[in-house]
């Protein structure tokens, strides 16, 4: 087959469909993504009572809440794009086509596993800075986005597989 479909056309089985690995890890990836940027959404900014303004939990550095929440929202959204892709590979009959996007997936894949190990440590370090007293609430948030950011790694780590 011509970058991994065996022939263009054919009837949809979703069964099927959602039963392939690449399909499965792709869907555990964006529930990840959903997961990390959720929790650096919802509870990863906080107030102290004496200052109104919002600060990142994470050893009050912006930064950090900005490349969780950036990267799990472009994680989120490639996963969106990629699994359409899967859903219409099978249709695509032009053996070009299908290797730039079979290419575009292993890159995509490639830079993400490494973005979400350098999100994974960026997050973990600045949460070992941040103070105890500065945390009311959402350590557990903080704790659920640097876990699976690390989950990511090895999700993205299997798309960048079955890419290759």
């Amino acid at each position: 087959g011509a970058y991994g479909a065996a022939k263009a056309g054919g009837a949809f089985d979703v069964v099927r469909f959602v039963q392939q690995p690449q399909v499965l890890a792709r869907i555990v990836s964006a529930v990840f993504a959903l997961i990390v940027f959720a929790c650096l959404v919802g509870d990863g900014y906080m107030s102290l009572p004496e200052d109104p303004r919002l600060y990142c939990i994470f050893n009050h550095n912006e930064d950090a809440c900005r490349y969780g929440i950036g990267i799990g929202v472009l994680a989120f959204l490639a996963c969106i794009f990629f699994f359409m892709v899967d859903v219409y590979f099978p249709q695509i009959s032009n053996t070009t086509d299908r290797k730039y996007l079979v290419l575009a997936d292993l890159g995509f894949s490639g830079l993400w596993t490494f973005l979400w190990f350098i999100g994974f440590c960026f997050l973990t370090n600045q949460w070992s800075w941040a103070r105890a007293e500065d945390v009311y609430i959402g350590a557990d948030s903080a704790r659920a986005a640097i876990t699976f950011s690390f989950f990511s790694i090895f999700s993205w780590g299997l798309l960048l597989t079955f890419a290759y």
